[in-house]
Formats: C-alpha cells, structure tokens, sequence
C-alpha cells in the first residue's frame, strides 16, 4: 500500500481538502514527508496545465492515483440526476474530460456527489434510472481509455444516494461493469457502517481505493478511528492500492500531512513487511 494527500488543483468550497496555488511547493513539501502521491481534486480537467502537472510530480517522484469530480457538483451543481437535461449532459461531458485527464497518470476517477441526489420534481426511479444510464456511459468511455472508476458511499447528511457499501454494490450491479469499483472513505464509514472492518471485507474485488480521515474527519490519529485495525483488515483483503488522506487541513495544511504521516507510515510499513 501507499499513501498519497489529497490537494485540490483549483479553488474550492469543499472543507476537506487542501488548495493553495503554489502546487509545486505543496508536492515538494509532501515528498519530503515521505508521502508517495497526491491524489488531485479537480474541478475543469480543460483548465489544466498537464504538462506543468506531470514535470512538477516526476520532479518529486511522486504518483496520481486518483483524480475526484466533486467540486463540479459542489461548485456548479452539475449531476447526473438534475431534471434539466442539459445539465444532466454537462455533467457527462465533465466525467468524460476526468477520464482523458485519469489516462495521463493512469489514475482511478472517483464518483461522488456528480452522481446525483433526489429532486423534489423528480421521481427518484427515475433519477437512478438517469444516473444509471449516465454511469454506463462514463463506464464505457472509461473502459476504451483503461481507467477505472470508484464510486465513494457518501454519508446521509451530504446525499440521499448510495451512502454505505451495500447501496455502492447495488449501483455497480446496475450498471454492469467491471471496470467500477468502491473508494471506502472512513470517515463517512464511521457515519454509516455499523464495523467499518466488515465493511471493508464486504467490498471484496470491488475496493479500488481508500480514503482516509478520522472520525471528526482530521488527520489520522485526530479522533477516535482505529487505524490499526482498519490496516490490519486491508493486509488480510491483500489489497495493494493506495490510502488516500482528504482530511479538513487542520490546524493547517503543513501539520495536517505531517500528523497523517506519524501516524500511518508505521501502519503501512508493517503492511510491507509482511
């Protein structure tokens, strides 16, 4: 396993999770932690410097594992459940430019709130019937490209949709492709789950990615979450993917990364030990 720190490249509302402008400070500062990616919080793929991205990262020696559309629902209100077709269109062409962004670092695309919520317009059949269709859309542009999309359960108090691992499978069924997995975020687990461990077992073949972020959803170590339990779970599942910390940057950015990286590099390295 390896541990990556969630950085958004662009300004956002959303708390957990770091922006600053000086990119390539951050990365530096991070490599010189010892974390081995930075997972990117992206809100215009279009917008980007990829170029400039890939330099400054393999400057540092450090991966993408996963690159998350959050804030296009956040910061635009784009899903695909909204009763507005065109925006429902919109926020298919987003995904869509995450996934050519993904094949540069072939990294996983996480969905998340761009999946949609209930209307009160809407009969809610038929907006899963839309996010359903919109995801085996996204699913197969994906799978032309080689990248793997993660749909994150996202607790009750941010969505009405797929808040725990059981609703994920149910999703992953529906859609019918190989290529969607779960991203397991513990800090919405410690919301949901009823034991976090057997909610990690029950995603099987179908974890792609860890977020990482303790009950009071700062840094490891912060709140009352057992990291080392949840460790231990995931060297029994064999799972060799990365652990991902999107975390409130409490009491700033700096302390942030450096508290996540006292308290996991020891659980991590027990996992490379073994």
């Amino acid at each position: 396993m390896k541990l990556s720190f969630v950085i958004s490249t662009q300004p956002t509302k959303f708390q957990a999770i770091t922006f600053d402008p000086n990119f390539e400070a951050n990365a530096a500062h991070l490599a010189s932690l010892g974390y081995d990616g930075i997972e990117l919080g992206v809100r215009e793929p279009d917008k980007l410097d990829v170029a400039n991205l890939r330099r400054t990262l393999a400057q540092h020696h450090l991966s993408v594992p996963a690159i998350g559309t959050g804030q296009v629902f956040l910061e635009e209100q784009l899903s695909f459940t909204d009763p507005d077709a065109a925006v429902r269109e919109r926020a298919l062409a987003r995904v869509k430019a995450h996934i050519a962004l993904a094949t540069h670092f072939d990294a996983i695309v996480i969905i998340g709130l761009i999946r949609g919520q209930t209307f009160p317009t809407v009969a809610r059949e038929q907006a899963y019937a839309w996010m359903v269709d919109a995801l085996q859309d996204v699913a197969r542009t994906a799978r032309a490209q080689n990248i793997r999309l993660a749909i994150e359960p996202i607790n009750r108090y941010e969505t009405d949709w797929v808040n725990d691992v059981a609703g994920a499978h149910a999703l992953i069924d529906a859609i019918g492709a190989d290529n969607v997995g779960i991203l397991f975020d513990t800090f919405h687990a410690n919301i949901e789950e009823p034991n976090i461990e057997a909610s990690l077992r029950a995603c099987g073949a179908r974890l792609f990615h860890i977020h990482l972020a303790d009950s009071n959803r700062w840094y490891p170590g912060a709140g009352h979450t057992n990291f080392a339990s949840i460790l231990a779970t995931l060297r029994a599942m064999d799972y060799a993917g990365w652990v991902s910390a999107e975390i409130l940057p409490k009491p700033d950015m700096k302390h942030a990364a450096a508290e996540t990286i006292r308290t996991m590099k020891p659980l991590l390295s027990q996992s490379a030990d073994r």
